[in-house]
């Protein structure tokens, strides 16, 4: 059962972005996760034509324990409108890890949303999400840090950085901090831009194809958001997965 009552409309902050209009069919429910204290549990969420229709929503509720870990990485690369949506609540010295990538053009739009709660001390989050977008295509990261009063030593990182491979696309970043501790570190960093000339050109003087280079300087950008995942199988078929898409257009 979904406790969402009615449609999201894009006054709600979380759904700033969002293709709402295209939402009117699709299962608004949460699915909730509690990771036990001391355990250790990851999700691997991949948005691709083989598994996607117009519309693609999954949304995550997570409760980590004392001392437990959540990872989740994910790729969205298909869907008219796709979006990934976590909310994380950290026990003591909880850790939670995310890394999502985003691919797409047409009038696509694929988005993460997070919003991590540092409920106890001692908790840490680190969330990493790279977006490579062309035509007319949007990419989103809309994240939320809040740490309450007494979640002294909280550790808390957001880094997104947004890919635009031609004019008319779009990406767009919205970190946010909530903090009511006084003994922490937390940072939040958001960029755009387009592929670095220069490297294309460096490539390109040691015989690398304009084709090859670019290529190559995607995949790396891309790779970012998956150097946390220590399995690396799964890391190479989010990759590869995210590569299928851009390969088409690359």
């Amino acid at each position: 059962m979904s406790d969402v009552a009615t449609l999201p409309t894009r006054k709600d902050e979380a759904w700033r972005y969002a293709a709402v209009d295209r939402l009117r069919d699709s299962d608004l429910a949460w699915r909730q996760i509690d990771v036990a204290a001391g355990e250790s549990a990851r999700e691997l969420l991949l948005v691709t034509e083989e598994n996607s229709g117009e519309t693609e929503v999954t949304r995550l509720r997570v409760n980590v324990g004392e001392g437990a870990r959540f990872e989740l990485f994910g790729v969205i690369a298909s869907a008219d409108y796709a979006r990934v949506e976590v909310e994380v609540t950290l026990g003591k010295g909880a850790h939670f890890e995310m890394g999502g990538i985003t691919v797409g053009g047409r009038d696509t739009v694929r988005e993460f949303v997070t919003r991590t709660t540092h409920a106890e001390p001692d908790g840490t989050s680190n969330q990493t999400v790279r977006a490579v977008h062309w035509g007319n295509g949007a990419g989103n990261f809309l994240g939320q840090i809040e740490v309450v009063r007494h979640a002294q030593k909280t550790d808390a990182a957001q880094d997104f950085k947004g890919l635009l491979l031609e004019k008319g696309a779009s990406v767009n970043a919205v970190p946010q901090l909530e903090i009511f501790a006084d003994d922490v570190k937390c940072a939040h960093g958001a960029t755009v831009g387009q592929l670095d000339e220069s490297a294309r050109f460096y490539m390109a003087a040691r015989g690398l194809t304009p084709e090859l280079s670019r290529r190559l300087l995607v995949q790396a950008f891309i790779g970012d958001a998956l150097v946390a995942l220590d399995d690396e199988e799964a890391q190479e078929r989010l990759l590869q997965a995210a590569l299928d898409k851009l390969d088409k257009h690359l």
